[in-house]
């Protein structure tokens, strides 16, 4: 192998329990990538066992390094100021500290482990954002509900909701996180506001607003509405909030999820986990997307409307 290939730093953060389906991400990602060149692949956590990560390590190829990395020590200083809700956990704030954790790196991609890809992910690393802090794709469940996109606008403050992205897909300028200060200014707003709806990737739109590059919709698609997706366009495919193929039957493109799932070693395990899915737990999520727009509703009312003024 040409030892002087090009590095791609690509980071996951995880708990334990979303192992199996970090091992089918990462199986896309790698089956997909050009050979042209090297992923080095970081997967923050505090509570991965060994035996998972033994069997993530098999995806090391000689073009492909897996390192999980523990940051009990780090997320220890920071857990009490960290809000979470529903399914969440503090591994959903791991991307914001990048830029510190690894000042060796200039520009990193920061992806969530709900997702397959169907491109090559080299070409979203070279994608150009000159001096913009992070480079991302515009939330699908913001783009088609008019509660979210009023929150995206009065309670988060970017101008236009078209420009409110989703952080589970992001290529992050760490070299421009730094001088301008990212994770001071994070941890600052931590303590004065509290974004309840979206958490870490309200901050982060808050922050990085006006210094954005948005990319194609391609890369981010939601098993959501948008009558105007492709397959054949379809990068990356992004099973976020409560629409995972590994919990419901119907869930749009499930069958990209499971046609690489079926490749893992961790596919009987995927398979128990849905089956023993109960009503109950569904029930529960259903209600959960309901208690998201009551809960968007309420901020919106708490935050006075000038946008026909400014338009």
């Amino acid at each position: 192998m040409n030892k002087n290939l090009k590095e791609i730093p690509i980071f996951f953060a995880i708990d334990d329990a979303y192992t199996p389906f970090l091992s089918v991400a990462i199986h896309s990602l790698i089956e997909n990538a050009s050979k042209d060149y090297k992923y080095l692949i970081k997967i923050l956590h505090t509570n991965v066992q060994s035996g998972h990560m033994e069997q993530i390590k098999k995806y090391e190829k000689e073009n492909v390094n897996i390192e999980f990395v523990n940051l009990s020590y780090y997320i220890e200083k920071v857990k009490d100021k960290l809000y979470t809700r529903d399914y969440y956990t503090n591994t959903t704030y791991f991307r914001l500290f990048l830029p510190e954790l690894y000042p060796q790196y200039d520009k990193v991609l920061y992806l969530d482990s709900d997702i397959i890809v169907l491109g090559d992910i080299s070409e979203l690393y070279n994608i150009d954002m000159g001096t913009n802090l992070v480079a991302a794709a515009p939330d699908d469940i913001i783009q088609y509900n008019k509660v979210f996109q009023d929150y995206a606008e009065l309670v988060v403050g970017v101008a236009k909701y078209q420009h409110y992205f989703n952080a589970g897909v992001l290529l992050m300028n760490l070299d421009e996180l730094r001088k301008f200060n990212f994770q001071e200014k994070f941890l600052y707003l931590l303590e004065k506001v509290k974004f309840s709806v979206a958490q870490d990737q309200d901050y982060l739109n808050r922050l990085c607003k006006g210094r954005t590059t948005l990319i194609s919709h391609d890369w981010d698609v939601m098993p959501y509405v948008n009558e105007e997706t492709k397959p054949e366009d379809i990068k990356i495919i992004h099973y976020n909030f409560a629409y995972k193929p590994w919990h419901f039957e119907d869930v749009t493109y499930n069958e990209y999820f499971w046609k690489y799932a079926k490749e893992t070693e961790f596919y009987e395990e995927i398979i128990k986990v849905k089956e023993s899915y109960t009503e109950e737990q569904k029930f529960k999520d259903r209600e959960a997307e309901k208690g998201l727009v009551e809960l968007a509703t309420k901020e919106n009312a708490c935050v006075g409307d000038d946008r026909e003024y400014r338009r």
